[in-house]
């Protein structure tokens, strides 16, 4: 694992743009089925938007049908951090960048086999490279 990256929220602000700054700092959602991602079946790696880390492979992504880009699994273990969080009623589990901190999306226990995970993923919060 490499170093926290640590930026002041003007940094962020000027590296990212409205939206990206609004879900991955703020942890805003984009709404469902708008983002870029959801249909994309190309393979590659689907990196951190705020840090580029590689977060998820192609090969672990699934249609769940919840209007978000879903994975099964990380690309690799602990790349991801996963975040108690009780917001708007309901109890959930964030996930965030493990390098940079960046608000990703959330995962569940209804995804498919081998690991029986659903990392729901807001579009703007990922880079993908081929």
């Amino acid at each position: 694992m490499t170093q926290k990256i640590v930026k002041t929220e003007s940094q962020w602000r000027q590296q990212l743009n409205e939206q990206q700054y609004k879900v991955t700092r703020q942890a805003a959602t984009e709404p469902p089925f708008s983002g870029e991602y959801v249909d994309h079946n190309a393979p590659g790696v689907y990196h951190c938007i705020c840090c580029h880390q590689p977060l998820f492979a192609s090969e672990t992504k699934f249609d769940a049908g919840c209007g978000w880009p879903s994975f099964n699994a990380q690309i690799e273990h602990g790349v991801v951090s996963h975040h108690a969080d009780h917001s708007l009623g309901m109890d959930r589990t964030e996930v965030r960048c493990q390098q940079c901190d960046a608000h990703l999306g959330h995962v569940f226990d209804d995804g498919p086999a081998p690991t029986g995970l659903r990392y729901c993923i807001n579009s703007v919060a990922l880079k993908f490279d081929d």
